[in-house]
């Protein structure tokens, strides 16, 4: 496996040189900005992204005015107590893409996230809480406690939150196989140690976010 600063200076090769590189890379916000998010829009992001996945993200983002009015601004409390009735019509609301399986993960998620703002006193502090060195555990959390949240969805979920995250694109996959850290795209666990092994060892070598690592990696490929 090389070590991050090769990584980072084949991404810069690639991407026009070390300045041009760094203007490309986002940071992750403080913990002190993710604790202070409101649990509204923790909800929120998630159905973003729930129905973004295999869907036209334009079509989803063109509607979402619509669909904050529909789910009452994604208020926990209020999505929580959505009835089969109130499904059934949401279903049929033009305000918003009309697929019940995801509609019925707003209210699953909204019941999760009650969950984490009672254990941990407000889910922005759980999420701001969670460390970066078993960032594979909060995946592995969001796709057993959550509603549809499991693979990317998932992970564009924290990322376009700001929490310091990792995205297995197809590229990060590609620069992980090539560095020998797996030989396919991760779904065990085992593959998956190994991929937040790899991000640690970088981490440490290099004091960068997994943000900043995840994004030299894939662009150390595209």
């Amino acid at each position: 496996m090389r070590s991050f600063d090769e990584i980072h200076a084949i991404a810069a090769e690639r991407q026009g040189g070390t300045e041009a590189l760094e203007e490309k890379l986002a940071r992750p916000k403080t913990g002190q900005e993710l604790a202070a998010i409101p649990d509204d829009r923790w909800l929120a992001q998630m159905t973003q992204n729930i129905f973004s996945a295999g869907f036209n993200w334009k079509v989803v983002e063109t509607m979402w005015p619509g669909f904050e009015e529909a789910f009452f601004g994604f208020d926990p409390g209020r999505c929580a107590m959505l009835s089969d009735d109130d499904v059934a019509d949401l279903v049929s609301d033009r305000r918003i893409v009309r697929h019940g399986a995801k509609i019925r993960s707003v209210q699953e998620n909204a019941v999760f996230l009650r969950e984490l703002a009672a254990e941990h006193g407000g889910v922005g502090r759980f999420f701001a809480d969670w460390p970066a060195d078993d960032h594979v555990g909060l995946l592995d959390l969001l796709k057993k406690r959550g509603s549809r949240l499991g693979g990317t969805t998932g992970q564009y979920f924290l990322r376009f939150m700001g929490k310091d995250s990792f995205i297995l694109s197809r590229d990060v996959v590609a620069r992980l196989i090539a560095e020998g850290v797996i030989d396919k795209p991760p779904t065990s666990k085992k593959a998956m140690a190994a991929v937040q092994d790899a991000f640690n060892a970088w981490m440490a070598q290099s004091d960068r976010s997994l943000t900043e690592i995840s994004r030299v990696l894939a662009m150390s490929i595209g």
